[in-house]
């Protein structure tokens, strides 16, 4: 399944939005609704490009078996993280529960944790390679 998970969880994640759209329709959307699913929508879009940029390089224990340096690993090291983040903050503000974001203050220093290790698994692997893409690129 591996490289072809995002094909599956992909489109079931956008019928989940497309569903709390549906369901909250009726509703009057405050700002943080909207801002919320921007979010949502913007977090989403990212973590599904940047899971398709690192095709079969993704992998759920950190290794080193190719250097994804394009598209979206041109600009930022770990883009599923970050827009990942984006996309569960912005599911706290559409449902109206901010409190929720303290989530963050397990999730970030988790993230940060992982993406440390890969970072020392793919300079192993890369050495000056990895350096250089790392110095050029955010988070």
């Amino acid at each position: 399944m591996k490289g072809r998970d995002i094909w599956i969880i992909g489109p079931v994640f956008a019928c989940g939005i497309a569903y709390m759209v549906w369901e909250a329709r009726d509703q009057v959307w405050p700002a943080m609704k909207i801002a919320g699913l921007i979010m949502i929508v913007i977090g989403f879009a990212g973590w599904v490009t940047g899971r398709i940029q690192l095709g079969a390089a993704f992998s759920v224990k950190a290794k080193a078996s190719i250097l994804v340096t394009h598209g979206l690993y041109s600009r930022i090291r770990n883009p599923i993280y970050v827009f990942g983040s984006v996309l569960i903050a912005g599911a706290c503000l559409f449902f109206e529960k901010p409190i929720y974001l303290l989530v963050f203050v397990l999730i970030v220093p988790m993230q940060i944790a992982r993406a440390r290790e890969e970072a020392r698994v793919l300079e192993g692997k890369f050495g000056e390679e990895y350096r250089r893409y790392r110095s050029a690129v955010w988070f």
